[in-house]
């Protein structure tokens, strides 16, 4: 995996650049030792680790343009950086960058119940949104699995999920404005608590865009009113091809779950052995089906969801009978992560999206890509909206492995296209997935991508080396040639 070349005179001058950050914040909020830095060599896609040139901690939006605009004037790239969660890399920092961390905006600024919007600092966690509109029966939808850490202006970056996307939507269905700083410093405001704005969708823009076309300081969302009823079942299955297609029933009936999540037996096992979930670990795959709304409506799905797994050929079924029962159901779901990190030194977390009817095909093919690598795959995902999560089981201490991992990684992926699928649902494509996107987009696709990037940061400064396999200067993307004073087509009038 190459990253952008060291710019040997941006790092010749690194004293002289903390020092002049200095004058933006407190020395307290600029890290420069070795052994500091070390905490920001990575994210949550650890496999990859290089140490910044320093860090910057702002905390205020003013600093964070004030150090930009610095940034833009000296040629000194910036790789922005939340709560460092991200599993594709996509805060990996450079040698001669700068990462600017916003972990300092973590205040809740405003809760507006009659227009249900939350506005929040970019450095504000996930789940915190939700904890401080509890006690009112609300609560903000998109729940990745790292949301007690995960920063909400990191979701913005990736355009995160989670378990309840399938309903309620990504993080783009659910943002209602921003506050974000260009490269040059200027500070712009896109939404905020009112219907869609008229214009070019710019929010949608930005949403996603993983760092790359500015610094997201402030956040607005939606927030929901907590359903009357949410209820669970638990479904086991003798093959993973069972449970796909007990997906595909459920879907079909017209039966949208709260949340729809499956995972293998492998990743089943590693759950349970975590964090006693109730599990049943004679079966090949589970199903967690969570049904919310009014109690009439989720008695009568609930009931129907139960019968389509039997047709499917279940072989065990539990009801949550209480809310206890519901949120044990899901720990271990949420904990899978961590879960599987029990069972194997390392493991590589993939990120891809298929469609739903194609999911028995994908996960038969994967188990032979299993067999042909001599890896472990555990799949943890989305199952109602086709988002997989297999985790590939290595050993980074034996040599090659990390190697062959990536192979296997890179195959699944190209598999999820093949199929009609995407490279990623909600992880965004970071470093990790940055080499494979000439397998979904044409050479002119990624060249128009890189016309927006070039519009709003013209010099390539933030976040360098991500999302792109080749990296064009905005020279090379539009700009009109002029040679002996003559441009082309001189017979052409000019506007």
């Amino acid at each position: 995996m190459k990253m952008p070349i060291p710019d040997i005179e941006i790092i010749s001058r690194r004293s002289k650049i903390i020092i002049a950050l200095s004058g933006f914040v407190s020395g307290e909020n600029i890290i420069s030792d070795e052994d500091e830095l070390r905490v920001y060599e990575c994210d949550g896609l650890s496999a990859y680790r290089q140490i910044p040139m320093a860090v910057v901690l702002p905390e205020t939006t003013e600093q964070v343009s004030a150090i930009l605009k610095y940034c833009c004037r000296e040629g000194i790239k910036v790789v922005p950086r939340g709560a460092g969660t991200s599993l594709s890399g996509g805060a990996l920092p450079l040698a001669d960058a700068v990462v600017m961390g916003l972990g300092k905006f973590n205040r809740i600024l405003d809760v507006d119940y009659e227009n249900r919007a939350v506005v929040a600092q970019s450095g504000v966690t996930n789940l915190a949104i939700s904890d401080i509109v509890a006690d009112r029966g609300f609560y903000y939808a998109p729940d990745p699995s790292s949301q007690i850490a995960c920063s909400i202006g990191g979701n913005v970056a990736e355009n995160s999920g989670g378990v309840h996307s399938l309903k309620y939507g990504l993080t783009t269905n659910n943002l209602l404005g921003i506050e974000v700083v260009n490269i040059n410093g200027d500070i712009v405001r896109l939404g905020g608590k009112h219907l869609d704005s008229e214009g070019y969708d710019l929010l949608g823009l930005i949403t996603g865009s993983e760092g790359l076309l500015g610094v997201v300081t402030e956040v607005t969302v939606r927030i929901l009113k907590k359903p009357e009823t949410a209820r669970a079942v638990l479904v086991g299955f003798s093959s993973n091809e069972q449970a796909g297609d007990c997906v595909n029933a459920i879907i079909a009936a017209g039966i949208i779950p709260g949340g729809m999540e499956m995972m293998d037996k492998l990743a089943v096992q590693a759950a349970e052995g975590f964090v006693h979930a109730g599990y049943p670990l004679d079966v090949e795959a589970i199903l967690i089906i969570e049904l919310d709304g009014p109690e009439a409506e989720v008695s009568l799905l609930i009931e129907r969801v139960h019968i389509l797994a039997m047709e499917a050929g279940s072989s065990y079924s539990q009801i949550s009978e209480s809310e206890i029962e519901r949120i044990s159901f899901w720990a271990g779901r949420k904990s899978a992560f961590p879960a599987v990190g029990r069972i194997s030194p390392d493991y590589y977390c993939m990120d891809g999206t298929i469609p739903r009817g194609r999911l028995s095909e994908v996960l038969s093919r994967m188990s032979e890509m299993s067999d042909k690598y001599n890896l472990r795959v555990a799949n943890v995902f989305h199952a109602g909206d086709g988002n997989l999560h297999p985790l590939i089981l290595y050993d980074s201490n034996i040599p090659g492995q990390l190697e062959k991992a990536e192979e296997f990684g890179a195959e699944i992926l190209k598999l999820c296209v093949e199929v009609g699928g995407v490279l990623t649902g909600e992880h965004g494509v970071g470093v990790e997935k940055r080499d494979l996107m000439g397998v979904m987009f044409t050479e002119d696709d990624l060249k128009q991508q890189q016309r927006v990037k070039c519009a709003f940061d013209p010099d390539g400064l933030l976040n360098p080396g991500k999302v792109y396999p080749i990296l064009h200067r905005c020279a090379e993307l539009g700009r009109v040639h002029v040679h002996d004073n003559k441009t082309r087509f001189t017979n052409l009038p000019r506007f």
